[in-house]
């Protein structure tokens, strides 16, 4: 019986639980920064990283709780003749027109519908993975063989990451409009390293942005590090996905295909 292969996208903590640990325990998907941050950004396994964000704490003495007292904003003045008979304080439209002024609902304007969005508690990681969601869609997906998780691909648009937008900026000869998407991270478990499982998450990837309008994508491999050591892969990797070697750097290599 052939394995049951899947790939999920990472848009809520069940996805995010189901990314798979790094061959090299030194790095950790669930905690890694490094393309979203520039200047700090880090690889590193921060398990602190893993648990759920504190509230925020509140910034003064909480008011006493009196049943009987109106309902009164921050910058409520009892002094003020504007001040509203309840007790509100005056707002924009009295100080600076009749209330009357406010917008009025037009029932013939299409509604915006609030988009999917990850809680304000979730783990730093799942909430830089979470940005996008209510307009790019997903920026990571997981492949699953037989109900394990193995390979992990991280992704989005450009403007996503700065580091990427570093490395672009080395070659003025790359297009610049429109933006590509790219893929940050592709990376499998040891167990299943050579099974060809990265290069079918990469290609459910390349198809998925296809559809979501983009014309190119683009990957910054590492061409002499270690399989384990890494989650950008070599140039090999890629051009066997169908990407085309661009700058063929000794550091810096840009992989990109056409959709």
């Amino acid at each position: 019986m052939s394995p049951e292969i899947r790939v999920l996208d990472v848009v809520d903590r069940e996805g995010f639980g189901r990314i798979p640990p790094c061959a090299d325990p030194g790095f950790d998907h669930r905690t890694c920064d490094y393309w979203e941050d520039e200047h700090r950004g880090s690889k590193a396994a921060r398990l602190a990283w893993l648990e759920p964000a504190a509230p925020a704490a509140p910034t003064g003495p909480a008011p006493a709780d009196n049943p009987f007292a109106p309902q009164r904003g921050p910058a409520y003045n009892p002094f003020d003749p504007r001040a509203a008979a309840g007790g509100g304080s005056p707002s924009a439209a009295g100080l600076f027109g009749d209330g009357d002024d406010e917008p009025v609902e037009n029932p013939f304007a299409p509604r915006r519908e609030r988009g999917p969005a990850v809680g304000a508690g979730a783990p730093r990681k799942l909430q830089l993975l979470g940005r996008g969601l209510a307009v790019f869609g997903s920026y990571a997906k997981v492949l699953e063989v037989d109900g394990e998780p193995v390979a992990y691909c991280q992704f989005g648009p450009l403007s996503a990451y700065p580091r990427a937008q570093r490395v672009r900026e080395l070659y003025p000869q790359l297009p610049t409009s429109p933006a590509p998407a790219i893929i940050t991270c592709i990376a499998t478990t040891s167990a299943v390293r050579g099974a060809g499982l990265a290069k079918r998450l990469v290609l459910d990837v390349v198809e998925d942005l296809g559809r979501r309008g983009f014309s190119a994508i683009e990957a910054y491999p590492e061409p002499d590090a270690r399989p384990d050591a890494t989650s950008a892969a070599n140039p090999a990797f890629w051009t066997d996905c169908g990407f085309e070697l661009v700058v063929d750097d000794a550091r810096y290599p840009v992989v990109r295909r056409e959709l």
